[in-house]
């Protein structure tokens, strides 16, 4: 299995060096990635504003040039507490130049429990990023929790999973590499 992973990922580098190669990307979606969809043309994203716990006001904008794996999450959710640790494991991974991960908490979600929630799972190495009246997730039809999704480096949307995943499989992994992997 590790084989085929490594060869369809070496296979999408290859053949995605200078265009998204969806295909091959959704080859590599086995177990819970394949609920993860892939547009056949990207999608605008939103250009509300969010908030960090001091106000400071950040965009998505923010975050052009970097593929952006965008994950809307909550404090009650426990599908969100389930995946949250996999999701920092992948930016400790694969974080930097070409590959973000962002995490909005979304509706009310209060800043003493989005510590508690990450200090309770050991997370710290994502943003604390507030959408406290939802629009963020409004502009870009969030309907439940959790929701991720994946910009590209012109900040549209490429694909969408609805519901949690194990982020820390090879199949994702295998993903988020393709995707960071410096383009030539």
């Amino acid at each position: 299995m590790r084989f085929v992973l490594s060869a369809l990922l070496y296979l999408s580098v290859v053949t995605s060096a200078n265009a998204l190669d969806i295909a091959a990307l959704e080859a590599l979606r086995v177990g819970d990635m394949k609920k993860l969809n892939f547009h056949s043309e990207p999608q605008a994203t939103s250009s509300e504003v969010f908030y960090l716990p001091d106000e400071s006001e950040h965009t998505l904008e923010e975050y052009e040039g970097k593929y952006v794996l965008l994950n809307f999450w909550a404090t009650w959710c426990a599908p969100c507490r389930h995946e949250m640790p996999m999701l920092s494991e992948l930016q400790s991974e694969f974080g930097g130049e070409n590959f973000e991960v962002v995490t909005i908490a979304t509706g009310r979600n209060k800043v003493a429990g989005m510590s508690k929630f990450f200090n309770e799972i050991g997370v710290d190495n994502l943003p604390f990023y507030r959408d406290p009246k939802q629009k963020v997730a409004r502009d870009m039809a969030v309907l439940g929790l959790p929701i991720t999704v994946i910009l590209n480096p012109d900040g549209q949307e490429i694909a969408r999973m609805r519901g949690d995943a194990d982020w820390a499989s090879e199949s994702a992994k295998a993903i988020i590499s393709s995707l960071s992997a410096p383009q030539s």
